[in-house]
Order: C-alpha cells, then structure tokens, then sequence
C-alpha cells in the first residue's frame, strides 16, 4: 500500500488537558511497570513532605488497600480551595486537572520543594482511573473525584472540621481487558517492601516528620512507623548498624548560606567498604554531583592538612587519597535548595555549580574543628586511613594483573577457564562452578559455543573481611576478576565485560550455600555494577532424581518431591536419588537440568534495598559473632532440611 505523504495543518493534533499524560506516561513516571506504579505514591508524599519542609505537616499516613487504591493523609495547610484568579476555578482542581501548576515556581508557597515541575498531583490523577480529594481547611471539609483526570464534579463542602490537612486517595489504572478503556500500568501490585525503603529514607532525610505505612491487605494489616529526631545523624547510625565504629556517635555537620540548607553526618567503622549518601531535596542522587564533590574535597584536604600538622604524613610528598579516607566511612550529605538543578531525568545528579564551595567551606570547617577538639578521635581516623594507604601501594601490582587484558593478550585469561567461542557479550554467559568434578562436568556437558566453565578451589576469601591488597593476591579471586574482562574498581568497564551472564553453580548443600554467599559478598562490594545491571544469577541444580521405570523426573525442593511422588503413585515405591553435590551428576544431566537454556531455572540476584543488602552481608559475613547468631536462631525455622 503507497505511504500517504499528504502533511499539513490539519495533521497537527492538540493534546487537551491531561491527555498528553494519558497518551505518554512515560515522559512524567518513566516507565508504565511496577518503578512508574510506586511513583504515583511517591508523587503525592513528597507534596506532604514538601509541606513538612515549609513547616506546617508533621504526620503522613499511607494505606494500602485490598481494592488497588492508595490513601495518603496529611496534616499540612491543605490544598487551597480559593477560587484561582487565573483559571476561574478552585485552586486544589486546577493543581490537580492542570500540568505545570503549582505552589513551586517562586511565588512564595514553598522555599524548598523536591516536586520541580509542578505535574506532581495532576499526573497520578492523569494515570487513575479514578480519585478522591479531600481537604481540611477553614473549618470546612471540602470533597472532589475525578475519573482519568476528569472531573465529576464541582468541589463541594461535606461537613466541618478543627483540622487541616490532606486526604488523597487513588485508583491506579491498570489494564485489566475488562472496560473499553485500556489502561495504564502493566500491574497494580504495590510491593509494602519497596515503600518501605523510601518511606524510612524520608524519615531520615526530615528529622522530627512521622510517616506511617500501613498495609490493609494482609491479615493482620502490617504496619510500620518511621520517625527519626536524630535525622541524617540517626542514618549514619543506622548504616553502621552491627559494624564497629572508631568513635561512639557520628559527626554532625549543619549550615545555612544565601537561602540553602547542608547537612552532613559521618562515621568511620573498621570495615574496608565506603558507604557515602548523597541527597539534593530529598532526593537520592546515587550519581552524587557538586554537593557530593564538595564534601569528598573537603574531607581528603582535611584529613591531609591535620596528618601534615601533627607530622602523621612524614614525607612532604606524600598524599592520602579519596579512596583512603573514605576507606569504612559511612556518610550522608543532605542539600536542600531553592532553584536545585539535576542533570537528566532521573534527577540522579546535582548540577548546582554555587552548592559545591558551600559544601566544601562548610565542612572544611567543621570538621577541622572537631578534629582539633577531639584528639583521639582524629587519631583513630588518621591511623584508619594511613593503613588503607599502605594496603593500597600494596595492591597496586596486584590491581595491574587483573587488568582487563585486549584481544591479542587472550593467552593471559585463567589457564583453568574453559572459554566459549563466541564474541558478543549479551550472548555469553560464565559458570562460576565449585571444584574440579564439577568443573569437568560443566565442561563436558556445555554448549561451547556461548557458555564458559571456571572452576574455583574451595572456598574463595571472605572479602567482607580483608583489605584490597589480600584480596587482589587470592588467586581464584584474581581468576574470575580476568576472567570476567571488565577491570576492577575505578577502572571497572561494564562495556568490557565477556560474559553478560555470570552464574554462580555450586552444590545444593550448606557447603554450597556458604561458597555462594561468598562469592555474592565479592560482587556486592567490589563489582555492584554488576548486580545493578543484571548480569549475576544463580543456579538452581535439582535436589533430587526420581527413577520409576523408564521414567526419570528431577525436582527442586522438598515440596516439589512429594507433590511428584504423589502423582506417580507411592505404592509402586519409586527410586529417590539426593544429589549432595553437582559433581554426582554425568555431563549429560547436567546440562538437562541445569545448564541448558530451554528446561534450566536460575535466580537473577536484584538489589532494590541497597542498604538492607550491605547490613545483611556485614551480619553474616562480618566480625560480630553476637548480632549472625541471633540473626540464625530467630530464621533457624526456615530451613526444611540441615545436611550436617
């Protein structure tokens, strides 16, 4: 059929209203999945918080509702209900109906707000199908819905009050197949856990605010409360839960300059790992910024300027580095400004050129003063970061050999890695697999075109407690880090990766357990890149054989076995064969069962709570002995079967 090339003024469509937000959703919430659903929630909190920044909300209620729907309540001022001089309507319909309108573009509503663009409240109305306005305000309860960011009708009084406040509450609309209108989002299924991590963030990020989460679905309606007077000093304190601190309580750093307010909180432990912040109203910028660039600056001249004047620096010459004095150190950065400017969408990074002297000055300042007024403790830090110094001279020619190598230096790859053929990353993918037995297995039953085989002695290192310079002299370590072909640290190259598909292959037993908790521990702290990317997985060998006849069936947990045994008819007494270990298997049934990419079953490893992930890998991987054991005796219940 001939394309019609006819263009002109009749072609140019007019979007009216809230329909641009309908007919592309992910302009405003970046995706129409599950990130895009929580994002309607935290739309309308941060209007709360927002409120609770300007200093008239301290309480924020969230529900969660078995019919889809959300209810955030606040204390705050309430939408003003005053009729609009401009738009000739209330003014809660026409922050709601309305793109780009709002109490945040300088008219003196908010000094510092997170909601930018003022599409906030009228995109979640846009996305539901339908919603509920209710305000308190003037002794008056003031009511108004909507149905898809159309209005029902006209804002009307449904009785009196001595509070004020918000009440909104929300339909999502989702595809269901089941009305004429398509919907939105792929799934209406609020995750308690992802509200949770933001909602105990805010908290945080805005000492004195109370938010509660409440979840009607479940039975007994769990519910959470988040409050914190200690704010971002309270965060560091919760970062470095179970790790053992240089000082009792962390530093706190507070000022205010030509309208803009910083918050630092810090605290070094004895750890190896850096766990730094950084927050630009109230919004997590995990690619840090000028904020972020001030406080790293301040902090290395400080520690330097302070060994040099105690004479801890001997040579004239000699400098810590960033990477030193951060080595164990937990820390926030909170800014809150009036005109905040993020570089991309996501808001991930602070581009305010002014924020960075601010935060620089200001820390420099402090924190010389605490250093000067607290001798021991500046000792402890110096002593800290001289010894992560000297471990990283130490490390340095190891750093150079697990540098990733180029085409014509294959020949340095892991003389014990069975390679694939193939050369397109995303296609390939790498069996980290326990031991030689296992290891010939793997090489014997795999598809060398795509899949590669490395086998590692025993137990790798437990990277949660040795420094790099120890970890980067381990052989197997070094084995999977050239293997893998990205590089290390800073020089780390998602884009240089071989294998687009690592997989931890160990055996189904506790031994096998602990050997890949270990090698989770190595990628969550020196290769996260590649768990936020996800290209880390695991395997899911069966646990057992069932042989009746001619017939074999594999299975993989407990329950899956006696649900098959029940189907095959017990009385005829099948054969139950428990694999303890992959290296029991033939090459054949290994790939079958595990390998082969049209009958296997594997994990992807996530990480959504970043911080409940590095509290989770210090309880078990750490030094304390106390906080692991109370940790296995509550969840000792969850374990069907112990192989001791």
């Amino acid at each position: 059929m001939a394309q019609d090339t006819h263009y002109d003024e009749s072609n140019i469509q007019i979007l009216e209203g809230l329909e641009a937000v309908r007919r592309r959703p992910g302009m405003y919430i970046g995706s129409t999945d599950e990130r895009g659903l929580h994002h309607l929630v935290y739309e309308i909190v941060d209007n709360a918080v927002d409120e609770a920044l300007a200093g008239f909300c301290k309480n924020i209620n969230v529900t969660l509702f078995n019919d889809g729907s959300v209810e955030v309540i606040d204390d705050g001022r309430g939408f003003p209900v005053g009729i609009h001089p401009k738009a000739g309507r209330p003014a809660v319909e026409v922050c709601l109906t309305m793109l780009h309108a709002g109490g945040k573009f300088g008219g003196g509503g908010y000094k510092v707000s997170g909601g930018l663009h003022g599409v906030g409240a009228s995109v979640v109305n846009a996305l539901s199908k339908h919603l509920m306005v209710t305000v308190y305000q003037d002794g008056k309860i003031y009511r108004q819905e909507y149905e898809r960011g159309k209005i029902l009708y006209d804002l009307k009084i449904i009785g009196e009050t001595d509070r004020t406040g918000t009440t909104v509450r929300f339909w999502p609309d989702v595809k269901t197949g089941e009305t004429p209108e398509p919907g939105i989002f792929e799934t209406g299924a609020f995750e308690f856990e992802t509200l949770h991590v933001r909602f105990r963030e805010m908290a945080f990020l805005n000492k004195g605010i109370r938010i509660t989460l409440k979840d009607e679905r479940t039975e007994n309606g769990r519910f959470e409360a988040y409050h914190y007077e200690g704010g971002i000093k309270s965060f560091v304190e919760f970062l470095n839960i179970n790790k053992t601190c240089l000082f009792d309580e962390p530093i706190y750093i507070e000022g205010v300059k030509d309208g803009s307010t910083m918050e630092v909180a810090l605290q070094w432990n004895d750890g190896y790992s850096e766990n730094v912040l950084s927050f630009a109203n109230n919004i997590h910028t995990p690619e840090g910024g000028t904020h972020l660039v001030g406080f790293r600056t301040a902090l290395t001249r400080v520690i330097n300027d302070y060994g040099r004047k105690n004479k801890m620096l001997k040579d004239s010459d000699q400098n810590l580095t960033g990477d030193d004095v951060r080595e164990g150190l937990a820390a926030v950065i909170s800014v809150k400004l009036q005109e905040p400017q993020f570089e991309g969408q996501t808001k991930s990074k602070l581009g305010n050129s002014e924020i960075r002297p601010m935060v620089d000055a200001l820390v420099a300042d402090k924190l010389s003063q605490v250093f000067e007024e607290n001798p021991t403790l500046a000792r402890n830090v110096m002593d800290k970061c001289l010894s992560a110094a000297r471990a990283r001279e130490a490390a340095r020619k190891a750093r150079d050999l697990t540098r990733r190598k180029t085409a014509l230096e294959s020949a340095s790859l892991p003389g014990k890695l069975a390679d694939c053929s193939e050369r397109d990353p995303a296609k390939c993918e790498i069996f980290l697999v326990e031991g030689d037995s296992a290891g010939g297995s793997a090489k014997e039953g795999r598809d060398r075109h795509f899949q590669a085989i490395l086998p590692l002695r025993g137990k790798i290192l437990n990277v949660e407690k040795c420094r790099l310079d120890r970890m980067l002299a381990n052989e197997e370590i070094k084995a999977m880090i050239t293997a893998f072909g990205g590089g290390f640290g800073r020089e780390f190259d998602a884009s240089k990766l071989r294998y687009h598909r690592i997989v931890c292959m160990t055996d189904a037993d506790v031994d096998g357990s602990h050997i890949r908790i270990l090698m989770l521990t190595f990628f969550f702290r020196n290769f996260p890149g590649l768990i936020e990317n996800g290209y880390v997985y695991i395997a899911q060998p069966p646990l057992y054989k069932i042989t009746k006849g001619k017939t074999e069936k594999y299975v993989y947990s407990d329950e899956q076995l006696q649900r098959q045994l029940d189907e095959m008819g017990r009385d005829s007494k099948p054969d139950v064969q428990r694999y303890k270990g992959l290296g029991e298997m033939s090459a054949e049934q290994l790939w079958d069962t595990t390998m082969n990419p049209a009958t296997r079953s594997m994990y992807k490893v996530t990480m959504k709570d970043a911080i409940a992930a590095d509290q989770l890998f210090t309880l078990l991987m750490g030094d304390q002995v106390e906080p692991r054991k109370d940790f296995i005796e509550k969840n000792a219940h969850l374990v069907s079967e112990l192989d001791v």
